[in-house]
């Protein structure tokens, strides 16, 4: 089979989905051209234009950088429809109208490429059904494609065949979807609303109306349902506004008008709740219209009442024995709800119990494996589990029994008794449906295996669920060189070494620095190269002050200034390494972790990692070569140009580490000069190891070396006194604390090099002795330690 390449896009339908998928597409490099009607009034590509002005103004960003906007190809319908001849895939995106987007087939189908994929993200109209408005030439390549809100960070993505769908076409996109877009894809059959929002919306009515049985209030519902119970933290109300009330209302028609009590017997409880109704007839949609079920006034935060249709204070929290009762293993977790005297106890159990129904009733029409059911709801709910994976820990059996109990008692939503494969058979002699053979197919009466396509070959830690035994666990996989519970070297083909930190927050402590200056010494020794890497995000956040403290109080501060040094000779050990260290990122590399990138030789960044030095929230300067680099990266992009003032090009990296600046998607990490035009940035996080290990083989093919040590020019003296003029400005104008202006023009002092004339050459061990004085000074200053203990304290900066 020849290779399926996406050399372009079209995305059809500028609303809020289409705008952000074309935003996305262009994320991960991949050009795009951005349809909509033609407007009224001035220029035909108005309505386009709009819409990709706003871009820049949502939050969060759809683009990695705002700037990025411009790359989206403008069209529209009217002028423009040659455009979709040159796209490989067309990605309809307009409003949820049956007869819109039937019309809108017809009118494309001429000007289609013979070979592009032709795909509907539609949230749960008929796939088929679409289908029929095109060509039979068109009706191969056919498919939906559900992009879940917002699409740069919601990682799932449903695909949908037809009866007519070429299998290869599913296979191509699949693998587009997934390394290309960063996503994770589950294929859902032709049913209403497919799978996540099927079970999810479902979900969110039973939730609603076990809210109304119990009499709870939303705030504290939203404390119930969010991080405690393993989902997202904005818990049910807070996501529905989020996700939009009209949008949400138009996922339940769609419930409503595809299905009934034979085609569903939890029909009786699709009925739009009272609530949504009556928001909705106020205009308050939710955040987009700054009204739903709660409001913002000012800073404070109201609730929606029904009985009296205002906004009422709202902040109270959910009765602390639940938080308790929700940390216990998932067996008693589950016994202890069922049994609780309170409301809030036997409302969490009813909302279990109702998903674990619902999902066992469905899984035979919606969904080929019960492993598409729980990644769904993993990837398009945030959930930390999916329901059969919690069910399958509390024991399968027992919660089954507790369950048909309660539908025989009519305390359930449906009377529909659990199918008889949840009692008898292979579920049940297995103890759940995930086992090393394959995830339950209710369907087909067997246990299936993960599709195997070339692209997952790519993950060699996909993300696994509770049951499969037979995924590789990147803990314990490969052979272990060393391991500590700071550090584990492991390899996984004999050839680059990995460096695994263990720490909480993956925290660089003394033991973790020891460690990683022996696997360099090793990787040296026997490998051609080494990668650090951990399976789980963050990447690193930096010093684990919590460590170092209890030196400083013992010790004074030369024991900071001994550890400091050694944080900094690693640096240097890693960027002078003699053979390729290459830091694979996925999420927050700050300070420390900040640090420990830059002065790898190559860094490979997951599209959602967050790169930058934040030291000064806790009073203090980057210390362990941050600054450094920002001087040294300074004078090489100075000398790479025509102009002989080093001072701006100092000005972006001294501005982002004064004000503790953070990229926000790896693009941003670049602009701010933490990622280079060599470095990789890969859509999928589960491929970023496997991009990395492949990254340090090809150095290391290719010759690679160490850089020479050299010395470079710094700003000096004049610099320095150009900076804290703008310091001082900008203290007396309110917009940073004395505290803040002493930081910043410690931090000018240190990437200027001190007190010495502009253009003097330095050595990195010169700045980053002036960067160890800076630190161990701020230190000992009692407004630095008030941010240190609060931050140690609450996890929040103090500002002082």
């Amino acid at each position: 089979m020849s290779r399926f390449q996406v050399k372009k896009v079209a995305v059809l339908g500028a609303g809020v989905m289409g705008a952000q998928i074309a935003a996305h597409l262009v994320n991960v490099k991949v050009p795009v051209v951005l349809f909509d009607l033609p407007a009224k009034e001035g220029p035909k590509n108005g309505i386009v234009t709009r819409a990709v002005e706003n871009l820049k103004k949502l939050k969060p960003s759809p683009l990695g950088v705002a700037d990025d906007a411009a790359l989206i190809q403008q069209a529209n319908y009217e002028e423009n429809m040659a455009l979709l001849g040159e796209c490989d895939l067309v990605i309809e995106a307009i409003a949820e109208r049956m007869d819109w987007k039937l019309d809108l087939y017809k009118k494309i189908a001429p000007h289609v490429a013979p070979h592009a994929i032709v795909a509907s993200n539609t949230s749960g109209l008929s796939i088929t059904q679409l289908s029929e408005a095109l060509p039979d030439a068109i009706k191969p390549r056919f498919c939906g494609i559900h992009f879940f809100n917002p699409p740069r960070y919601m990682v799932l993505v449903e695909l949908i065949n037809t009866p007519t769908t070429r299998p290869e076409v599913l296979d191509q996109l699949e693998a587009f979807v997934t390394s290309g877009l960063g996503k994770g894809v589950v294929r859902a059959h032709d049913t209403p609303n497919f799978i996540a929002n099927r079970v999810g919306i479902a979900g969110m009515l039973s939730t609603m109306k076990e809210v109304e049985n119990f009499g709870l209030t939303f705030d504290v519902v939203d404390d119930l349902t969010g991080k405690k119970l393993g989902r997202a933290s904005s818990g049910t109300f807070r996501t529905a506004d989020v996700v939009g009330l009209d949008t949400m209302a138009h996922v339940i028609k769609t419930l409503q008008d595809n299905l009934n009590e034979q085609t569903d017997p939890f029909y009786g409880s699709f009925g739009t709740p009272a609530v949504l109704q009556k928001l909705i007839e106020l205009g308050n949609l939710g955040q987009k219209a700054k009204a739903g079920f709660y409001k913002k006034v000012g800073r404070d935060i109201l609730r929606f009442e029904l009985e009296s249709e205002e906004y009422v204070p709202a902040g109270a929290k959910a009765d602390e024995v639940y938080g308790r009762m929700l940390k216990k293993p998932a067996a008693e977790r589950l016994k202890l709800l069922r049994n609780a005297e309170g409301a809030q106890g036997r409302f969490l159990w009813a909302i279990l119990r109702n998903s674990f129904h619902y999902a066992a009733v469905h899984l035979a029409t919606i969904a080929d494996t019960a492993r598409d059911v729980d990644q769904a709801m993993r990837w398009g709910f945030g959930m930390s589990q999916g329901p059969f994976e919690l069910w399958q820990e509390a024991g399968w059996l027992e919660v089954a029994r507790m369950v048909q109990e309660d539908i025989d008692a009519g305390k359930a939503l449906s009377k529909a008794p659990l199918p008889e494969w949840v009692f008898k058979g292979p579920v049940a002699d297995a103890g759940g449906v995930h086992t090393a053979q394959g995830s339950w197919s209710a369907r087909q009466g067997k246990f299936v295996p993960r599709r195997q396509l070339p692209v997952y070959e790519r993950q060699y830690f996909p993300e696994k669920l509770l049951g499969e035994d037979n995924l590789p666990d990147w803990r314990k996989a490969g052979t272990t060189i060393s391991e500590t519970d700071a550090l584990r070297t492991w390899t996984l083909d004999g050839k680059v070494l990995i460096a695994s930190i263990q720490s909480k927050m993956h925290a660089i402590s003394p033991d973790v620095m020891e460690g990683l200056m022996e696997a360099v010494d090793l990787a040296e020794r026997e490998y051609d190269g080494m990668v650090i890497w951990s399976g789980d995000a963050p990447f690193s956040v930096g010093a684990d002050l919590q460590a170092t403290m209890p030196a400083y109080v013992v010790a004074g501060i030369a024991a900071i200034e001994g550890v400091e040094h050694e944080l900094q000779n690693l640096m240097l050990r890693l960027r002078y390494a003699q053979v390729p260290v290459v830091s694979a990122i996925h999420g927050m590399a700050l300070g420390g972790g900040c640090e420990l990138a830059v002065h790898s030789a190559r860094r490979v960044a997951h599209m959602e990692s967050y790169i930058g030095l934040v030291e000064v929230g806790v009073g203090l300067v980057p210390g362990a070569g941050g600054l450094t680099y920002i001087a040294r990266r300074a004078a090489e992009n100075a000398a790479a140009s025509t102009g002989k003032d080093l001072l701006p090009f100092l000005t972006e990296g001294f501005t982002a580490a004064a004000m503790a600046k953070v990229g926000t998607s790896a693009l941003e990490s670049k602009k701010l000069g933490y990622l280079l035009d060599s470095d990789l940035i890969v859509p999928h996080k589960d491929e970023v190891l496997f991009v990395a290990i492949n990254e340090a083989k090809a150095m290391a093919a290719g010759g690679w070396r160490a850089p020479h040590k050299r010395l470079f020019p710094v700003a000096g003296r004049s610099g320095i006194a150009t900076i804290r003029g703008s310091l001082v400005n900008m203290r007396d104008g309110g917009f940073i604390s004395e505290h803040d202006q002493h930081i910043a023009t410690l931090i000018a002092e240190v990437v200027c090099g001190g007190d010495v004339d502009a253009g003097t050459l330095v050595s990195e061990e010169y700045l980053m002795a002036l960067e160890r004085k800076a630190f161990c000074a701020l230190i000992e200053h009692p407004k630095t330690q008030e941010r240190i203990l609060g931050m140690l304290n609450t996890g929040k900066p103090v500002r002082n």
